[in-house]
């Protein structure tokens, strides 16, 4: 799980991320309190508890087992109950806690745990950890945003050389505005179809409810490649092969770099697009 760490009330809390999704480590909040650890598992014997968390699975697990979880229900709040972590998710397959083993490991919980759990160990802890978390959050947003940007710029950039090498090369000096245009397309789609395995024609018939077309909603690592491929296949122009021989290449090293970017179990692509798909071949 990638991790970072924010610090409430100066305790350092872990936020890591599983399934995409952020988790807060609950064995951190309870650090500086009286109880520590302790202090879970008391939490997660009362039935509002074992509720809530029913009610967050049913609502996010569709694997949740309801059956074990009515036996868990009809059982707490006795004095003889007893449920920690581990038990439960073992027992409903929980998704909503995880406990993790080793010197870093504890208690996680999904946010929307997290922050009940703070309201039952501190309304002030809790309200601290949610303001540190939103800062967090909207730090990481802004440097997306701009990580974002570069890219978009840098991929301009080569669009410049990519087209000045298509003007060069391809485009016959009697041709028709209409006609310069068609090549240009045809070579943007080029890219398109070696990277996103569709034309933008087909993103757009794909994809009706979004605004902008498939590179702008492309991810950073699609734009890094995208701007690469621009690039080569400038080089490729000037050496005057066929679009065939191109495109075949272009397609050869857009999955080598996304497998390098990404990995190919975790390649995130366009929807409506083949990327990930010939990534797997």
């Amino acid at each position: 799980m990638k991790s970072r760490v924010i610090s409430v009330q100066g305790t350092d809390v872990t936020i890591a991320t599983r399934h995409e999704q952020d988790y807060i480590s609950l064995t951190d909040m309870v650090r500086n309190f009286d109880g520590g650890s302790a202090l879970i598992e008391q939490w997660l014997k009362n039935k509002d508890t074992v509720l809530f968390l029913g009610v967050w699975e049913q609502l996010n697990n569709p694997v949740f087992n309801s059956l074990e979880f009515e036996g868990i229900k009809n059982e707490a709040g006795r004095n003889s109950f007893f449920l920690s972590a581990k038990k439960w998710i073992e027992a409903t397959g929980a998704i909503g806690l995880h406990a993790k083993a080793g010197r870093y490991g504890g208690t996680y919980a999904h946010r929307d745990i997290a922050f009940e759990f703070g309201s039952w160990l501190s309304p002030e802890f809790k309200l601290y950890l949610i303001k540190e978390f939103q800062r967090l959050k909207d730090e990481e947003s802004r440097a997306t945003s701009l990580e974002w940007s570069f890219q978009r710029t840098l991929a301009k950039v080569n669009y410049k050389i990519h087209t000045d090498a298509i003007k060069e090369r391809l485009i016959p000096s009697r041709l028709t505005k209409a006609q310069t245009s068609a090549v240009y397309a045809s070579e943007a789609d080029l890219l398109n179809v070696a990277l996103f395995g569709i034309t933008a024609a087909q993103w757009r018939q794909a994809n009706p409810d979004l605004a902008g077309n498939m590179r702008d909603a492309a991810t950073l690592e699609q734009l890094v490649v995208l701007s690469n491929l621009e690039s080569i296949n400038a080089v490729l122009i000037h050496q005057r092969l066929s679009s065939a021989e191109r495109l075949t290449q272009l397609n050869a090293i857009a999955i080598t770099q996304m497998r390098s970017l990404l990995g190919s179990d975790t390649l995130k692509r366009l929807p409506g697009t083949s990327t990930h798909r010939k990534i797997e071949k």
